[in-house]
């Protein structure tokens, strides 16, 4: 994939529906609001619940492909850990979302915490199934479909957070303004 050239960026050539700032990318960029000696803890909070989410995707396959019902139980532990999991990581970024003006001026910030509420509900519906019947009732065919779209959704949300970290230099180490480059 080529780069432009234009004042020397390194932005590829992608659709105009991601925004490109030059002045982003030379400014030194915003810290994160909740860190711990200068390190951003929202990169580090994801980590898990997006490992827990697609490991109750994997179970759920595994039931799927097995009926063997330890897939369903660890399908239920690893979306209630995913749900925790992902709720701590969301009020770190939404400290982030609401202190850091320049997040919220751009379309990767909303897309991010739109997709988050999406997965985190989505979730929350997926595990609640599957409490309230049983294990391994509530996986075929609602709950691998459910654990499907999560799938799916946490990869289109990490995109958008990639996007506003190394791009728009969001919650990282620098000494940027928190509105504009």
């Amino acid at each position: 994939m080529e780069t432009s050239e234009t004042n020397t960026s390194p932005y590829p050539n992608i659709p105009p529906i991601i925004e490109s700032d030059d002045r982003e990318y030379r400014d030194t960029g915003v810290p994160s609001t909740v860190a711990i000696a200068g390190h951003p803890l929202h990169p580090l909070s994801v980590i898990f619940p997006i490992a827990f989410l697609a490991g109750a995707l994997g179970t759920d396959f595994g039931y799927w492909l097995t009926r063997d019902p330890f897939w369903a139980r660890a399908s239920v532990w690893l979306l209630g850990a995913g749900l925790v999991g992902g709720i701590v990581a969301a009020l770190i970024g939404m400290s982030d979302f609401v202190r850091i003006e320049r997040v919220r001026k751009r379309t990767a910030g909303w897309a991010h915490l739109i997709l988050n509420v999406a997965i985190l509900a989505l979730t929350a519906v997926n595990f609640s199934l599957r409490l309230s019947g049983s294990y391994t009732g509530a996986i075929l065919p609602v709950g691998i479909i459910l654990s499907l779209v999560v799938g799916t959704l946490v990869s289109a949300s990490g995109w958008f957070g990639a996007e506003l970290s190394y791009r728009h230099k969001i919650g990282v180490v620098g000494s940027g303004s928190r509105s504009v480059p």
